[in-house]
């Protein structure tokens, strides 16, 4: 079955290769992935996968079924949308979106998961069950397309009892995969800071609440947050990435914005840092005759593999590729949505070699430079379908 399923990656990669460069041309944001749905929709159709039922506004969940369709109901996944950046690369492909890009691969993970369904779709009298494909929209914008989808019920009729994801990862080469079982990608929360003072002549402070002062003592008393206050062998990261003060150079504005980002792997840490971040604000702000108002946008959750299907699947992608093109990742500080799905049922995310073996293609992802070596899409298609064949013949 893996040289049929080799056989079928070789004779679909120019098509796989193709509708890759089409998603990466025409790149969509979050929830506006109008024309990337429809092209999916029509794709599949043509290939004679009618069973597609939309959700989400853009988002697409099609059934594929084998014998037995009742029997066992796995899931895979991938993502429409792509980021405001505007593409630096020069290539046939690039972005004809002015200041739209597919730089963290979504692109990559659409195609190969159209590569692996029309795989599947194929060897469908040679395995029992039903694939379930979850195509979502939005998983680079709060509250992420995967929360919606699971509210407005794609875990239901049928449910599946697992669900598998791949992501690009272009620090590693291309032939190569990663898993990571347990604990492996940090929850993500925004900061947004008001300060308010009394503004007036940056000359005559005496007469002033100096919100650019009590903004930037805010900024440093908040280190402690994550130096201080947290257990040190949580992994904890609170950065601010805006810091607004819209005066002049001697105008001591009435109002300075801060936004920043705060990420752990303890969702009761997580709880608690958001307490500590409302109180060390407000009362710096106080300490100074300001206010300080904070919000916190609690964002996406911890990303846990559960540890026995991740095993599974890492020993399954050894037996498809080698022991020496599997590899054990590190913990990331970057987040998922994919996590909103961990929370209700067995998953596996792992991650996908794209950088070419010279040492191009390696840009990281959500730049402007990203892209991946092409051959990445033979392993991104015919891994995934290797891997909910062998859920479906086990």
């Amino acid at each position: 079955m893996k040289e049929r399923i080799n056989l079928l990656v070789n004779e679909y990669f120019p098509l796989i290769k193709s509708i890759r460069e089409h998603i990466h041309k025409n790149p969509e944001l979050s929830f506006q992935e109008k024309n990337t749905s429809a092209f999916v929709f029509k794709t599949l159709q043509e290939w004679g996968l009618t069973d597609i039922t939309p959700m989400a506004g853009t988002g697409l969940v099609v059934l594929i079924k084998g014998k037995n369709p009742n029997k066992r109901v796995i899931a895979l996944r991938s993502e429409l949308d792509a980021l405001p950046i505007v593409e630096k690369n020069k290539v046939p492909y690039c972005s004809v979106n002015e200041g739209v890009m597919h730089a963290c691969g979504h692109d990559v993970h659409t195609a190969s998961l159209l590569g692996a369904a029309k795989i599947l779709y194929d060897l469908k009298d040679e395995w029992e069950g039903t694939v379930k494909l979850i195509i979502q929209p939005g998983e680079e914008k709060e509250p992420g397309g995967a929360s919606i989808m699971i509210k407005e019920g794609v875990l239901e009729n049928p449910k599946p009892e697992l669900i598998i994801a791949q992501h690009v990862h272009p620090s590693m080469e291309v032939g190569k995969v990663g898993f990571k079982a347990g604990l492996y990608m940090a929850s993500a929360d925004e900061i947004y800071i008001t300060v308010k003072g009394k503004g007036g002549h940056g000359a005559l402070p005496q007469n002033c609440i100096d919100t650019v002062l009590l903004a930037s003592h805010i900024v440093v008393g908040l280190q402690q947050v994550v130096s201080r206050n947290a257990y040190p062998i949580i992994p904890s990261v609170l950065s601010f990435g805006k810091f607004i003060a819209n005066g002049a150079t001697n105008v001591i504005p009435d109002e300075v914005r801060i936004e920043g980002t705060f990420r752990t792997m303890d969702e009761t840490w997580r709880k608690k840092a958001h307490q500590r971040i409302q109180q060390i604000a407000s009362g710096i702000a106080e300490s100074m005759d300001g206010s300080a108002q904070v919000e916190i946008s609690k964002g996406y959750p911890c990303l846990v593999n559960e540890p026995n299907l991740t095993a599974q699947c890492r020993s399954l992608a050894a037996s498809y590729l080698t022991d020496n093109q599997v590899e054990e990742l590190d913990l990331r500080m970057t987040a998922e949505d994919f996590s909103f799905f961990a929370q209700e049922l067995p998953v596996c995310f792992y991650r996908l070699g794209t950088a070419s073996v010279d040492g191009q293609n390696a840009s990281p992802v959500h730049t402007a430079t990203f892209d991946i070596d092409p051959d990445a899409l033979k392993i991104g298609m015919g891994l995934m379908a290797w891997l909910a064949f062998k859920q479906l013949t086990n």
